[in-house]
């Protein structure tokens, strides 16, 4: 069974003024596929390995290491492709079946992979999609792993530009998750182009850690039971509704909002929280919004939701209850952005900046947090890191930072792992 909920912080909104409340959305994915498709999907996957000179050595043997446990894992229904890329890019396997015998083939040539060169990470990623693209069927799921341990310096080098590719892939089909490895890359970057994709981005921060990742993201992968997720947001077209989440919007028509969440696992579990920004109206008025889930297969059945909201006067503006599950939820949100913030601020010597940021936003959450201890403690925690961001941070806390903050905005767990 699917489960689809919808809640707000408060369902009053003040009248004769603008005001702002937020929803939050949760959904389960089922525990088990549908019996009309009991067998997983094929899955069709490309590996996209960085062999630039900051590669060589371990880093290098563990990536293909990586492929080969990964390789493991596939069935002769599903393809793989194996590309490497520096400054110049070669597809080491073409797409091709996973057979005991191309498995082999592929490790085979793997083993006379070497570290070289510079950073074409457009290259290499381009090469590994249109393998993809020879293969594409309506039964599929289908993703590019990319993994860099640096700044790409070669060809397309413009992250709006980048992410404007992975989009562009995600609409034809393909997805990409991004595997930065070490301290040299740069995590604002994988991270878009992850988002932008419909993937995941992963930091790895130990070379030792890079066989891991990878797999379990492909586990992830072998795991999908619900392709394409949107949730569509049915609303009065003079409502302001955005999501707070970092999750990827459009807008058909006025009144209608599609959330494009991606694919989910047997038994994932998402949040998504959106901000509602309400028009001057008189009190006595009421102002709804429906939302549904859907798939691109059909396998989510859900009943929609309905939110109302009543404008009314001050005092009961004032007194009304606070749905605290919100709360929290949209705290941690703001918390997150904070320290992605404050990380970035501290990167460009900003430091007052990035102590501001995180006082800002823990200043906003102690404002209504009331006596709930989580709030409080959330808050704290904000006012407690004010110092390591006061100072030059090691560049590794800075990555590490970005990864918890990311994780926690998308709804994946401290690895960086679908949350189940």
């Amino acid at each position: 069974m699917t489960s689809f909920t919808a809640r707000t912080d408060r369902a009053i909104v003040r009248a004769d003024a603008r005001s702002t409340r937020y929803v939050l959305l949760r959904a389960t994915a089922p525990k088990r596929r549908a019996r009309r498709r009991a067998t997983r999907l094929p899955v069709n996957v490309a590996f996209v390995l960085d062999r630039s000179g900051s590669m060589g050595g371990t880093k290098l043997a563990l990536a293909k290491y990586a492929v080969e446990r990964a390789l493991t894992g596939l069935q002769p229904k599903d393809r793989f492709a194996v590309v490497t890329y520096d400054d110049r890019v070669e597809t080491v396997v073409g797409s091709c079946l996973a057979t005991p015998a191309n498995k082999t083939k592929a490790l085979l040539r793997l083993q006379d992979i070497d570290a070289r060169g510079s950073t074409d990470l457009h290259g290499g990623w381009t090469a590994g999609a249109d393998a993809l693209k020879a293969h594409l069927t309506a039964d599929s799921v289908s993703r590019c792993l990319l993994l860099t341990d640096g700044l790409t310096n070669v060809g397309l080098v413009e992250p709006p530009a980048l992410a404007a590719y992975a989009a562009d892939l995600r609409a034809s089909g393909i997805g990409t998750s991004t595997f930065g490895v070490g301290q040299d890359f740069d995590e604002t970057l994988l991270n878009a182009i992850a988002d932008a994709g419909g993937g995941h981005f992963y930091f790895i921060e130990r070379p030792e850690q890079i066989p891991d990742y990878m797999t379990s993201e492909l586990g992830e992968l072998l795991d999908t039971v619900a392709r394409e997720v949107t949730v569509d947001v049915k609303h009065a077209p003079e409502l302001e509704v955005e999501p707070l989440s970092p999750i990827a919007a459009s807008v058909g028509v006025p009144g209608m909002l599609r959330l494009l969440v991606g694919d989910l696992v047997v038994g994932q579990q998402v949040e998504v929280v959106l901000r509602v920004r309400f028009p001057d109206v008189p009190a006595g008025a009421h102002t709804a919004a429906f939302f549904t889930i859907g798939d691109r297969d059909g396998v989510l059945k859900a009943d929609g939701c309905t939110l109302a909201w009543q404008h009314a006067d001050h005092a009961a503006n004032d007194d009304q209850p606070r749905d605290r599950d919100v709360d929290r939820a949209v705290a941690r949100i703001h918390a997150a952005r904070a320290r992605t913030e404050a990380v970035r601020l501290n990167r460009l010597g900003e430091f007052s900046s990035a102590r501001r940021a995180l006082r800002g936003v823990a200043r906003r959450i102690e404002d209504y947090a009331g006596s709930d201890v989580e709030l409080r403690e959330l808050a704290g925690q904000l006012v407690a890191e004010e110092t390591a961001v006061s100072a030059p941070m090691p560049e590794m806390d800075r990555k590490r930072a970005h990864f918890s903050s990311a994780n926690l905005q998308r709804s994946r767990n401290v690895d960086g792992g679908a949350r189940r």
